[in-house]
């Protein structure tokens, strides 16, 4: 394998929160389908987060819309107590009214009840990080995020972020708190939030890219995807992931599975090195 000659760091050191891994684990996919409802395999989903952390990870990514509450409640059945380092980042902000349906709702008493029954749930004092999961347009801004403001004050909360936002609702809201972390949808196919990742890394912000893996047809027998992953040995979702850990030293892929077979394939990316030609190949090709 062609040693990459620019060092892709293994951590990141999170605003208010501490070093975490960069590369984590989203706990989307561990519920039912729609993202509604219990897990086909109760059982499986268990195994699958306790493996994750057994492979190194120390930051899963949730929210209280997964299932609604069915994540938080796996992810304390499976780990809790929790070991030493593992932070667990949740989100409100979306009422869920059944499969597939999300409607923002920023209300702050909402907010509010939905980081108390987080803290339940999770069966914690604080929340590790609470993330905005989408700003409501029905509700001023500047109240959702003095919401966020006043959980974390009052030590509910150790760190903030954002969800889905543009530079100019990033920039807002650290008129009213410190934003560690951003989760935008970014991979190599969609860079549309190009410039919220460029924000980002200014300001040591860690950013979250939600659908990590995506390539499209970049993926298929013959694209660069492919055969990147062919002239590696590696697949292509290894591919992706080692793609944007390279991308930026404030990106955070949490590829989410419900498969043991995918999650170690995933937390396999971290030890695989681009070579610059392979780089910026995929990165053309994009």
């Amino acid at each position: 394998m062609t040693e990459n000659t620019t060092t892709v760091p293994a951590t990141i050191d999170l605003q208010d929160l501490g070093t975490v891994h960069r590369l984590g684990f989203g706990a989307m996919r561990i519920v039912g389908e729609g993202v509604w409802g219990e897990p086909a395999d109760r059982d499986n989903a268990v195994h699958v987060l306790r493996r994750a952390v057994e492979l190194g990870v120390d930051f899963i990514d949730t929210a209280d819309a997964y299932g609604p509450d069915v994540s938080e409640r796996l992810i304390a059945e499976a780990l809790h107590p929790y070991p030493a380092g593992l932070r667990i980042a949740t989100k409100v902000g979306f009422a869920r009214t059944g499969p597939g349906q999300w409607i923002p709702l920023g209300r702050p008493e909402y907010l509010r009840q939905q980081a108390e029954l987080s803290l339940r749930k999770l069966r914690v004092d604080a929340l590790d990080l609470l993330q905005l999961h989408r700003i409501d347009p029905q509700v001023p801004a500047e109240e959702q995020f003095g919401t966020l403001r006043e959980l974390q004050q009052e030590g509910k909360v150790r760190a903030l972020g954002l969800s889905q936002v543009t530079v100019e609702q990033l920039a807002a809201a650290q008129d009213h708190f410190t934003v560690a972390t951003v989760q935008n949808r970014y991979n190599l196919t969609d860079r549309s939030s190009q410039d919220v990742l460029d924000h980002a890394a200014e300001h040591g912000i860690g950013f979250i890219p939600w659908a990590p893996i995506s390539a499209g047809e970049l993926a298929s027998p013959g694209g660069p995807v492919a055969a990147a992953a062919e002239r590696l040995g590696v697949t292509t979702s290894q591919i992706v992931l080692a793609w944007l850990l390279r991308r930026s030293p404030v990106m955070m892929p949490i590829p989410g599975t419900a498969s043991l077979e995918h999650l170690e394939e995933n937390m396999g990316a971290a030890g695989i090195h681009l070579d610059d030609a392979t780089y910026e190949e995929l990165t053309a090709a994009g």
